[in-house]
């Protein structure tokens, strides 16, 4: 188990080092939704203005965190993942389609007692050093200029919410991420595995550039499947388009994410670093 462990930590971050940027950018739109002026046209001109006023950096805000945080979630969710199948699958040939989903749902239920407050300090370092559009004259800028207001650290902020609120301060929503990442989990492990193997050879394995084609598609399947799992306790009038509303910007990040993560555990990076024998998923 830990070289698999190994190897979902170092895809993960990989995984984000690549596709933060997104990332940050995704959460910024959807925060200004709660504010009467926008600062952001969309998201590329959201790129390009957090580039501007905060440099590089500021599309990289919070990133330390989140790989800290990152590295166990992932870690945990692919080799939980895996380490059922090869169970489910035991003597058999091929492991069967319930037994996939029960090995993801599982997976997608560990992962989840990281995932509630590694969302909840993420978010709060992206959206810290927000500029902050200011009406009228202040200081000599006219209207419209940006502030830099001054936020706690995530460390500050988590003892912050453990000191006042306890451990549910950042458990927040951990019955929603629930509903959220165990049917996203079942559905993507599956749909990634069959996927991957339309483009193997006689050996089994798919070169990378497919493992990355299959999880940017099995993360899109899954994104838009359990969308409506995401916004329902959030919406107070339902519609079908409610069902899906946000679904672009969350496929955008996530679709990525899973197939830059997925390609880069197949990989075996681990077996490498501790002379172990590689061990290919089922």
């Amino acid at each position: 188990f830990a070289p698999r462990f190994l190897n979902g930590a170092i895809a993960g971050t990989v995984a984000v080092t690549c596709t933060y940027p997104l990332d940050l950018v995704k959460t910024r739109m959807q925060e200004q939704r709660s504010h009467a002026q926008r600062m952001y046209r969309n998201i590329v001109d959201c790129f390009i203005k957090v580039a501007r006023n905060e440099g590089f950096r500021g599309l990289y805000k919070g990133y330390a965190v989140n790989v800290i945080l990152i590295n166990p979630e992932k870690a945990v969710k692919l080799a939980v993942n895996d380490e059922l199948r090869h169970i489910f699958k035991g003597d058999r040939k091929a492991i069967p389609v319930t037994a996939e989903m029960a090995a993801g749902a599982g997976a997608g239920f560990c992962q989840v007692i990281i995932t509630c407050p590694m969302e909840f300090l993420k978010i709060h370092m992206q959206m810290a050093g927000k500029s902050q559009p200011q009406a009228g004259v202040v200081g000599g800028k006219s209207a419209g200029a940006l502030t830099e207001p001054k936020r706690p650290s995530a460390l500050q902020f988590a003892l912050g919410e453990l000191r006042n609120k306890g451990i549910r301060g950042i458990y927040r929503g951990l019955g929603a991420t629930w509903m959220r990442d165990i049917p996203f989990s079942l559905i993507y492990f599956p749909a990634f595995a069959h996927i991957n193997k339309m483009g193997a050879d006689e050996t089994g394995k798919a070169p990378w550039q497919h493992s990355i084609l299959a999880g940017c598609l099995a993360g899109a399947i899954a994104t838009v499947s359990v969308n409506p799992c995401d916004v329902t306790d959030k919406l107070s009038f339902i519609t079908t388009a409610a069902f899906f509303k946000g679904c672009t910007p969350r496929i955008i990040v996530i679709a990525p994410l899973f197939g830059i993560a997925n390609t880069v555990y197949l990989l075996g990076v681990a077996e490498r670093l501790l002379g172990r024998e590689y061990v290919p998923p089922v």
